[in-house]
């Protein structure tokens, strides 16, 4: 067969022409792109600079940064990082007694801020010509604080050393500063003295008083009526109790029928028979004894009577000489082993005849009517009491040593505590339930005062455990002797308590409580005039 002429013959194929151009194309829209793009960011770019350029003109303007401040080589900046070295390395030179050093290197730090002013003032930067000399006098200084050892870590050391120094001085002060106010709150005035003094001497002067206190048979029947509001107040301080009762009187709806029943010792007796038998109080009936004439109050049958006999109890409240004085104060205090303070758990052995009646300590001043605590139902229990648990400072394992396994095993730690200077007695539960013979047997186990150290409280929440009715807190505010009170919760406080140191009667009492004390004192009475009570 033959072959055709070439011009009559299949064009051949090329089969990658198509795929070709296509490629092209498609690199030649690629560049387009990217030649659109870089021109659309290059003035986006343009925007993003020169707004982070004026924030950073902003910054600088706002912080009143300069270039020179800015300059690695800044002489001004030297300067400057001198001068606060140089006053740190001052202080430790006054520390260390180093005088002369001290007054050489704030001479220099006064030369360097001197030429440091002149530039600001000129408005030029400072040159190192001009500044050589204080750059280089200033170093010399510098180097040579060093070598004295006033570096970083022996400044640290100083400061920490000055610390404990400190802290040291401040616990003796406070230490000091806690005894002395103990000394104060037990120091007797001398105006109170003189009161004393006084008093007795016009009882045993004048034989009418004498006559006028015993010759009222009203009064003895009025002292065992169970109808009548009965109070017992425990004292040896004359104005204090005249205070309580007299503010009873003022705010009771009928005076007529309270009876305060007072008990004192032998040396305030007579003093204590003349005030309230030459005053009166809105009809109040008072009586006055003295408990050493209670036969059965003895070391056989009281404990704290016992202790007081023991040497070492001795030696441990009125000398302190048994653990080289380092039990505080405070508890050392001999007042915590006074009949007048323990009386208050032989309440029903000192009024027998009694069914019901009202503690009040002498500190506290009555701004309610009170005869609303009689009608108060105890509930089958002995003592009624203010509960103090609000914060956990006052419950039981506040005035317990719950280390103790006595403690431990009888009495939650957790359990609410209550204030003694206002309570309601149920005489009746209180024989029944024998609450004397529990506060004995607490009182002999703590012979060694390692269940509790300190007063009548930490006893008293004992004996009394299971055995106290919560009041209403209105009817006895405490913390006017020690703390600030809430003004609001004053003025609705039926009784107001001046617990703590800072007693009315004293120099040392809060300045803004006093006046609600004050107020029921008749400064006029010719015995408190001559006795410069004021």
């Amino acid at each position: 067969m033959r072959r055709q002429r070439p011009e009559f013959r299949r064009p051949v194929r090329r089969r990658f022409s198509n795929v070709f151009w296509l490629t092209l194309c498609g690199l030649a829209v690629l560049m387009l792109i990217v030649l659109l793009s870089r021109e659309s960011t290059q003035p986006r770019s343009r925007s993003v600079l020169s707004k982070s350029s004026y924030r950073h003109d902003k910054a600088m303007e706002g912080l009143n940064v300069t270039a020179e401040m800015l300059n690695p080589d800044s002489i001004t900046r030297q300067l400057n990082d001198q001068i606060s070295l140089a006053k740190a390395f001052v202080v430790i030179a006054k520390e260390s007694n180093n005088l002369q050093f001290a007054w050489e290197l704030s001479a220099q730090i006064r030369n360097s801020q001197i030429l440091l002013s002149n530039a600001a003032l000129r408005r030029t930067p400072l040159t190192l010509r001009e500044s050589e000399t204080a750059v280089r006098d200033m170093a010399l200084l510098l180097f040579q604080a060093q070598q004295l050892h006033y570096d970083s870590s022996t400044m640290i050391m100083r400061l920490k050393a000055r610390i404990q120094d400190l802290e040291e001085q401040m616990s003796s002060v406070t230490d000091k500063s806690n005894k002395y106010g103990q000394i104060a709150a037990e120091e007797v005035p001398k105006s109170l003295y003189c009161l004393g003094v006084r008093l007795t001497t016009e009882w045993f002067k004048k034989p009418d008083l004498q006559k006028k206190f015993s010759r009222n048979a009203q009064i003895s029947i009025k002292l065992k009526d169970n109808d009548l509001y009965h109070f017992c107040v425990f004292s040896d301080n004359i104005l204090a109790t005249s205070v309580v009762i007299n503010s009873t009187a003022s705010n009771s709806l009928h005076p007529d029928r309270l009876v305060f029943h007072l008990v004192t010792d032998e040396v305030n007796y007579a003093a204590m028979k003349a005030w309230f038998t030459m005053n009166s109080f809105r009809g109040v009936t008072v009586d006055v004894q003295k408990f050493e004439d209670f036969t059965w109050l003895n070391a056989s049958y009281v404990p704290v009577l016992k202790q007081l006999q023991d040497s070492e109890t001795q030696s441990y409240y009125f000398s302190g000489s048994n653990d080289g004085g380092r039990t505080p104060i405070k508890f050392r205090n001999p007042k915590y082993l006074s009949m007048l303070n323990h009386l208050r758990f032989y309440i029903p052995e000192v009024f027998p005849s009694l069914k019901k009646l009202v503690f009040l300590d002498d500190d506290v001043v009555v701004q309610k009517d009170l005869s609303g605590l009689f009608a108060i139902d105890l509930k089958g229990n002995v003592n009624g009491a203010v509960e103090t648990c609000m914060e956990t400072f006052h419950r039981y394992h506040k005035y317990l040593n719950y280390s103790h396994p006595l403690i431990r095993s009888h009495f939650d730690p957790d359990a609410c505590g209550w204030a003694f200077g206002m309570n309601v007695f149920d005489l009746v539960e209180w024989r029944k339930r024998n609450v004397t013979g529990i506060y004995h047997y607490w009182q002999e186990k703590n012979v060694d005062r390692t269940l509790w150290k300190l007063g009548t409280l930490p006893p008293g929440l004992l004996t009394f455990y299971g055995l106290t009715e919560p009041l209403d807190p209105s009817w006895h505010v405490l913390g006017l002797g020690y703390t600030n009170v809430d003004p609001h919760v004053i003025e609705k406080g039926a009784v107001l308590h001046f617990n703590g140191n800072s007693k009315p009667w004293l120099k040392i009492a809060m300045e803004k409580y006093k006046p609600l004390w004050e107020k029921y004192v008749d400064y006029s009475h010719p015995m408190l005039e001559r006795c410069n009570f004021h």
